[in-house]
């Protein structure tokens, strides 16, 4: 085990994320899990959802930069949040929130700015999306089983089940709230 090291920064994260990427097992992602933490998985979360946003500026004007800037944002908090919840009350995992913050932001930001990067192009945008989303849960998968330490293969794919929906229901909850007050305002504006 790397011991932590809380001043991990993004010229290191880079790096990390190309290992994981094109080496992808457990033991790839336990290198390096111990190597920044919540702090540094923000911040390198921001960064791709600044690049996300500036494709979705170009595919969806400004509702596309603000949906690019903050799902991303959002997304990883709640689910990766959840991770750690479902994955430690449940299944007794050991790890903790910032090894599962980083674990997964090394390869999250790198597959989520590809994809939104690719997605401002007709079809195979989505296309390219819908294949990287299945990576995304192969990545899932290997990184619950490294920062929740939990190597049983069920108890790995119920965590991300889970997370999944419950993170589902959440960003559902959170986006009616910022929208339906839109509409509301709309329609008493006759804009």
């Amino acid at each position: 085990m790397t011991q932590p090291n809380p001043q991990a920064t993004l010229t290191d994260m880079f790096p990390q994320s190309v290992a994981v990427l094109s080496k992808p097992s457990v033991a790839t992602f336990e290198q390096f899990e111990r190597r920044g933490g919540t702090t540094e998985a923000a911040i390198y979360v921001v960064v791709g959802a600044i690049i996300a946003a500036l494709a979705g500026l170009l595919k969806g004007g400004v509702a596309g930069l603000i949906a690019g800037l903050l799902g991303p944002l959002v997304g990883f908090a709640v689910f990766t949040g959840l991770v750690y919840l479902v994955g430690k009350n449940l299944f007794k995992g050991t790890g903790t929130y910032p090894e599962v913050a980083y674990t997964f932001a090394l390869f999250y930001v790198p597959i989520s700015v590809v994809s939104a990067v690719i997605g401002i192009i007709p079809i195979l945008g989505a296309l390219v999306a819908f294949i990287l989303g299945l990576v995304n849960i192969y990545f899932g998968y290997l990184a619950v089983q490294s920062s929740m330490n939990l190597r049983d293969s069920v108890s790995a794919i119920v965590t991300l089940v889970l997370s999944y929906i419950g993170s589902s229901i959440v960003i559902g909850i959170l986006s009616a709230a910022v929208i339906v007050p839109l509409f509301v305002a709309r329609a008493v504006t006759g804009n």
